[in-house]
């Protein structure tokens, strides 16, 4: 039985359509959510083997924003990108594109691995008028403390490339392992927001096309972080950081902030990677408050 969503009474106010496009000679399922007459619009952009769902309960969060949610390629329900490496420049003309065609002039917001998409599109000409990076990934993932543990995903990875098809993709869609990760992340002690997390992960973090689309992704997610990007963006750019986070710890994301020509960081308490799963309330009133010049509604 799923478990219940906290945040279902608030996201059930908001109207949310599903749409497609092509970009790039595939096809892009996306999410509207909120009204079409907005003032505000903002591209949110999820984080590696998730999809659309992960982020909607800072959407929640957001009534009167307009919020363009796209599956990325290879995941969800959107198809792989035909004949195309799904490495950072792929994913990085990706959403160029698909905002020049559905999100012209839109705030464009990436969570974890998607923050590293959209500050290598962004420092690659995409326009917008101001960056959100939810639990940016500020360090290169082979350093640092979790270095080993980043090793170990390598191996898991690449073992789930090599092994018979059907093997390798069990594999990687094998619920033990994902719901480990998922205990490993989650830091709350609320039993019934455990719970939901576990669930989302469960029924959502492998909805992956294809094991070779879910290797590409990876290695490139391992191998780019947003430090490269970061002195060529030149918008204003909110960070949204986790104290407990286990993937950047926060003294890295410090150090990011001066590597931005415009950068302020936000600093959330008692949560780590899981930042829209477990403190959408405050992610969404720090960018409010970051949005503001720009006209936002009141919640």
């Amino acid at each position: 039985m799923p478990a219940p969503s906290p945040y279902a009474a608030r996201l059930d106010r908001i109207p949310v359509h599903r749409q497609e496009a092509e970009v790039l000679g595939g096809r892009t399922a996306y999410w509207v959510y909120g009204p079409e007459d907005a003032e505000v619009t903002v591209l949110a952009v999820h984080g590696f083997r998730g999809e659309h769902h992960g982020l909607e309960p800072v959407v929640a969060h957001l009534p009167g924003v307009r919020v363009i949610m796209p599956d990325l390629p290879g995941f969800g329900e959107t198809a792989p990108l035909p004949g195309r490496e799904h490495d950072i420049d792929a994913y990085a003309q990706w959403l160029t594109d698909f905002a020049a065609q559905v999100a012209p002039g839109a705030v464009v917001l990436g969570h974890s691995f998607g923050s590293i998409v959209a500050s290598a599109a962004v420092a690659g000409g995409l326009e917008t008028p101001r960056l959100i990076l939810v639990n940016p990934i500020g360090a290169p993932a082979l350093e640092g403390p979790k270095a080993v543990l980043t090793r170990l995903a390598m191996l898991y990875y690449a073992l789930g490339a090599r092994l018979p098809e059907a093997l390798g993709t069990e594999l990687l869609r094998n619920r033990v392992i994902v719901r480990a990760m998922s205990i490993a992340m989650a830091k709350t002690r609320d039993p019934e927001l455990r719970r939901f997390v576990h669930d989302q992960h469960d029924t959502y973090f492998s909805r992956f096309s294809d094991r070779d689309v879910l290797s590409q992704a990876f290695r490139t997610s391992v191998s780019h972080d947003v430090r490269e990007f970061a002195p060529r963006i030149a918008v204003p750019t909110l960070l949204l950081a986790a104290q407990r986070d286990d993937i950047t710890p926060i003294e890295a994301e410090r150090a990011l902030v001066p590597l931005f020509p415009d950068a302020e960081l936000v600093e959330i308490a008692h949560v780590g990677h899981l930042i829209h799963y477990e403190t959408p309330a405050e992610a969404a009133g720090a960018i409010r408050r970051f949005l503001r010049p720009l006209v936002v509604p009141a919640p």
